[in-house]
């Protein structure tokens, strides 16, 4: 059987003594406890006895009888005088030692923690971002088209660069196709005329569609033509439509010198007269003030104007032209 905390407990069950025989459980047990403990009440005739009263602990006096005295009120607290003014702190070549293991006091303050003074907060800066790398014009898929006039080298440095790069490229030149008309090929040194200028078109075309086979299957491929700023006819509207808007064109434009030696150096229906040559290098000037990208590649040689080319296109991966 459990009992409350605090109640005394009852004495040891003898013959003729118990619950019954006179012993009541103390007053503040609880009414459940008492009235489990006595069902029927104390026996008829049982003198009721007084509940005994627990000794005090150890080290306590005894609780006299009698009502419990008030106790006494506290006196109400006097307001707290206000803090003295703070001195000046002293050098520390003149403040006085502290013994050892002690430490002054912290100065007072709103913005200290211990002994050194925060200083005020200010607005923190957005982080910059992260630049992205640079695209690499040798390791995408690209189409390109050279522009220049007739000796300005734009075969040669379009097969050196198709030979050059890390990923398939095809080299697809203009004058390669036109040539593939055998009998009845319309020269454009006998003058233009519809005659050859259809064949222009049917060959720009076919390399339209060519490049759009190769760039279908992650083949690059890179065109060259002499393209005239003047002339909507052989101009780039066309090879846009064929190609496709991701044709990154590119004109290479040496001096007039550097193009009359290097056409002297040409065979066949490819040699063109001083007069011609002079006439389409003049031409081809328009292409300053257009947006396109322009090598001059008087002072290089192939290998160099195909890093230049390299440079040229990473910028217009980056920012393609207007065209």
């Amino acid at each position: 059987m459990q009992h409350a905390v605090g109640s005394p407990l009852p004495p040891p069950h003898q013959p003729g003594q118990g619950p019954h025989a006179g012993w009541a459980p103390a007053p503040h047990q609880p009414a459940s406890y008492r009235a489990a403990a006595h069902p029927q009440g104390p026996h008829p005739g049982t003198p009721r006895r007084p509940a005994p009263v627990p000794p005090p602990p150890p080290g306590f006096p005894a609780t006299p009888p009698g009502p419990v005295p008030p106790a006494p009120q506290q006196p109400p607290a006097s307001p707290r005088p206000p803090a003295p003014q703070q001195s000046p702190v002293p050098h520390p070549s003149t403040a006085p030692q502290q013994p050892p293991g002690q430490h002054a006091p912290a100065p007072a303050g709103h913005d200290a923690t211990g002994h050194v003074t925060l200083p005020p907060g200010g607005p923190v800066g957005t982080p910059a971002a992260t630049p992205a790398p640079a695209p690499d014009p040798t390791a995408a898929t690209l189409a390109v088209l050279l522009i220049g006039p007739a000796g300005a080298g734009k075969t040669s440095v379009a097969k050196y660069w198709a030979d050059h790069r890390r990923v398939p490229t095809a080299h697809i030149s203009l004058d390669d196709v036109r040539e593939w008309v055998r009998s009845g090929f319309a020269d454009p040194q006998s003058g233009w005329n519809e005659n050859s200028e259809a064949q222009y078109r049917l060959a720009r075309r076919t390399c339209g569609f060519a490049a759009r086979n190769f760039l279908a299957n992650g083949i690059s491929c890179i065109l060259d033509d002499a393209v005239f700023p003047d002339r909507p006819v052989v101009g780039l509207g066309g090879w846009k439509r064929h190609v496709g808007p991701g044709l990154l064109p590119v004109v290479l434009l040496p001096g007039l010198d550097i193009v009359l030696e290097r056409n002297a150096e040409r065979t066949g229906n490819r040699r063109l007269t001083d007069e011609e040559v002079a006439r389409i290098h003049g031409r081809m000037a328009g292409w300053y003030g257009s947006g396109l990208p322009i090598i001059d590649n008087s002072q290089l040689d192939v290998p160099g104007t195909a890093r230049v080319l390299d440079e040229v296109l990473a910028r217009a991966i980056a920012s393609p032209p207007s065209w």
